[in-house]
């Protein structure tokens, strides 16, 4: 039973032990020619995000950083499977055992067309290439308060009224990406779910993207921001969520990375020596395939604290303030 908390009333997003995994059909053997499988891509996963806060969930590729976004959102395929709680503002919007559908999450928008969840997409491929880009961007709005909303937003952003005519080919990578934002934005939503929403920009649209995003939660709403940047994230994050190999290692209050000696996990230490201002020091090996996750730790082959209790389950616990899936802490 979830505890009634001031914590929890401020709640805008709750996941909890989430995992989802993809069905599959390999090879199979004798007269069977294929047998069904199942990838495990996320386990266990927990993060929240609060009003008044910016949480970044960082990692490598292939970490599970986009997959969480399109579990919360409904937009997993007809293969996954999820087990676990995603609740938005106190109600659960996730299946638990079964196959996703697109239909599972119509409840993550208020009446109205405001107060939902609104996604900035990673890929620049997500607009219709046939379609102008203002018509995109308003979407069936024909009222002229949203015209002027979406001309407001786009010069706050850089972009002239004659990008409203343009086609998506017709604009750049960045400008594209900053059109993705302005779309996400429309609705004045509860929640921004920001998918890696600054390749492509300068350092300067890059930084007025985070302060956007800083200010938008200092309204009393939350962003789940999607990225591998942590030194952008750190510049307005509250909090830091660390994934590796699909499931959350670590979650640290951004000034936890000040300083190495107050991270808690290998891996995030690890992160921290790699940045350019702390060494740009490389992490040997690399990240294991979804198929091939060790027993216990998933950081294990790489981990410099790698010991026999590591090879059991590792749970999330508390330590100094912050969440860790380490029992060497």
């Amino acid at each position: 039973m979830k505890k009634d908390t001031p914590e929890a009333a401020q709640e805008l997003l709750s996941i909890e032990n989430l995992s989802i995994r993809f069905r599959q059909y390999e090879n199979g053997r004798g007269r069977r020619a294929f047998r069904q499988a199942f990838l495990p891509v996320i386990t266990d996963l927990n993060v929240t995000v609060r009003r008044g806060e910016v949480v970044a969930v960082v990692g490598a590729s292939g970490s599970g950083k986009s997959l969480l976004a399109h579990a919360v959102l409904g937009l997993l395929p007809a293969n996954a499977f999820l087990e676990g709680s995603i609740r938005y503002r106190g109600r659960r919007i996730g299946p638990q055992d079964r196959a996703a559908g697109g239909a599972l999450f119509a409840d993550r928008q208020e009446p109205g067309g405001t107060g939902g969840i609104a996604l900035v997409p990673q890929s620049v491929t997500w607009l219709d290439p046939l379609m102008k880009i203002g018509k995109q961007v308003l979407a069936g709005r024909r009222t002229a308060a949203a015209k002027e909303r979406m001309r407001t937003l786009f010069a706050g952003y850089g972009l002239s009224e004659e990008v409203e005519k343009r086609y998506p080919h017709e604009c750049s990578g960045g400008m594209i990406r900053r059109i993705l934002l302005v779309a996400a934005l429309m609705d004045d939503p509860e929640l921004i779910i920001a998918d890696e929403p600054t390749p492509g920009m300068d350092e300067a649209l890059a930084g007025q993207a985070m302060e956007e995003l800083r200010e938008f939660a200092d309204a009393g709403k939350g962003v789940l921001l999607i990225t591998h940047d942590i030194e952008l994230a750190l510049r307005g994050a509250d909090r830091i969520a660390v994934f590796y190999a699909g499931t959350t290692v670590e979650v640290a209050e951004a000034a936890d990375f000040e300083k190495e000696e107050l991270l808690r996990h290998p891996y995030t230490k690890a992160l921290w020596r790699a940045m350019p201002a702390n060494g740009f020091s490389p992490i040997e090996g690399s990240q294991p395939y979804a198929k091939d996750l060790p027993e216990g730790c998933v950081f294990q082959e790489r981990c410099p604290w790698f010991g026999e209790e590591c090879r059991k389950e590792i749970p999330l616990r508390q330590v100094r303030g912050g969440l860790v899936r380490c029992v060497r802490v």
